[in-house]
């Protein structure tokens, strides 16, 4: 992986189980503390989310568990699913043996009752999926009436601007599949990615039945710079484009 804040991902895959369970060691530790994760997506997400004080909270495609533990430190009951048991092993390992936590495909119905949730986040998962409308019905499914879903995906210009750096001819209108090798701490594994361009997400949304509250393109916790020069070196401003973040409503 490049040193560039782009491509210091480690998002979670519901799909590809045996792609996730090959990398999961190397994945979690990746996610731990780098720029992008620690420093950029899960502070943007736990600003989204908010007051989760003795809220019922989904982490729908959990990974190693960094997002429930924090949004259980605020006080939410947390449920968290992922099609990885071997990144699931590591979350328990975080929360502990009473964690609720269960091996799920986001691409197949949810185990849980109507309305068992006020608020779902999905971090960085459903750009693994080719599929939104399914999925994204479940997940309002799980909500009770006025329950949120917060939202992260990789940015679909920053996906447009890697095609064309590689060379391509970019078609950001179409819906595309991408395919990528990836290593971690000596482990590897292939991925599959969905691009999509942003009102193809947007209508997805409002088909589902959801409202969108903001879309969000945030800057980084403020002691990113310090703790990354490497990566802020080429820049101008205090922000970059990386992945983009909405805020949802069930109507």
């Amino acid at each position: 992986m490049t040193s560039t804040p782009e491509s210091r991902v480690a998002p979670v895959d519901p799909a590809e189980h045996a792609g996730y369970d090959s990398i999961a060691e190397g994945y979690s530790a990746e996610n731990e503390n780098s720029l992008m994760n620690a420093y950029y997506e899960r502070p943007a997400m736990l600003a989204l989310v908010g007051d989760v004080a003795g809220r019922r909270v989904l982490d729908a495609g959990c990974g190693s568990g960094p997002l429930s533990a924090a949004l259980r430190d605020r006080g939410a009951v947390v449920t968290g699913v992922d099609a990885s048991a071997g990144m699931l092993e590591l979350a328990r390992r975080r929360l502990g043996d009473d964690a609720d936590l269960r091996v799920v495909d986001l691409a197949d119905p949810l185990p849980f009752a109507d309305g068992a949730f006020d608020v779902v986040v999905a971090s960085l998962v459903l750009h693994y999926l080719r599929d939104w409308g399914p999925t994204l019905a479940e997940l309002r499914r799980v909500l009770v009436p006025g329950g949120r879903l917060i939202v992260s995906v990789e940015h679909p210009f920053v996906i447009t601007q890697f095609q064309r750096e590689a060379g391509e001819k970019p078609d950001y209108f179409r819906t595309r599949e991408r395919t990528e090798e990836w290593q971690l701490s000596g482990q590897s594994a292939r991925l599959t990615f969905w691009d999509r361009p942003l009102h193809a997400m947007t209508d997805a949304f409002t088909a589902a039945g959801f409202r969108i509250d903001v879309l969000s393109e945030p800057l980084p916790a403020p002691e990113a710079r310090e703790l990354f020069p490497e990566d802020f070196a080429g820049m101008t401003g205090t922000g970059f484009l990386g992945f983009l973040f909405f805020a949802l409503r069930v109507d």
